[in-house]
């Protein structure tokens, strides 16, 4: 893709339903991992006909790697949602591969962004490295960081329903008591 070409992102977005669950996700967060790993099952349990999962990337600087790994599974959107998924996917099931011991110790102290990237490449087997270098790349992730502040989020995994924060959901949940919520 050359430099000039206009950037256009697949959302990560699963399902056409009527009723919105939006997650707001830190890849390398423990909790957003847990969360991640629920959604095909709820997906398939409560119908994609029924509802939209929508997930936004929520950066934290605490996750030291946050802004690279989110930056790369941005850049995998571009080859569409399913390839940003298993990015994502590849974080969730290597996550000590790419988060710090207490986020500020460990193996990863010797880790550049670079040798992150390859992880994420091999991992995942998707290359989104042209993308991820393209400057223009940032729109889409000040979109998402944007959209979280406009809606007061601040942490992930963090959810909402049909446009309105839900503080008492949380990662360890059930996915049918998530259904219920959602379908209510």
């Amino acid at each position: 893709m050359s430099q000039n070409a206009t950037l256009s992102a697949d959302p990560l977005v699963w399902g056409h339903g009527p009723h919105i669950f939006e997650v707001f996700l830190e890849p390398t967060c423990p909790f957003s991992v847990r969360a991640f790993n629920k959604f095909d099952a709820l997906l398939s349990e409560v119908g994609e006909e029924k509802m939209t999962l929508k997930i936004r990337l929520q950066s934290q600087p605490w996750h030291l790697f946050s802004g690279v790994i989110v930056r790369y599974i941005l850049a995998a959107s571009f080859q569409g949602k399913e390839a940003a998924k298993a990015v994502m996917k590849a974080v969730a099931d290597h996550r000590e591969e790419f988060e710090f011991t207490d986020h500020c110790s460990g193996p990863n102290m010797d880790a550049t962004p670079h040798q992150i990237l390859a992880r994420l490449k091999d991992y995942s087997g998707i290359d989104a490295y042209e993308i991820f270098a393209r400057a223009d790349l940032q729109t889409e992730i000040k979109w998402h960081c944007k959209y979280a502040r406009q809606n007061g989020i601040h942490v992930s995994p963090t959810f909402m329903i049909n446009g309105l924060v839900q503080p008492d959901i949380g990662s360890g949940d059930d996915i049918t008591d998530w259904a219920k919520r959602i379908l209510a």
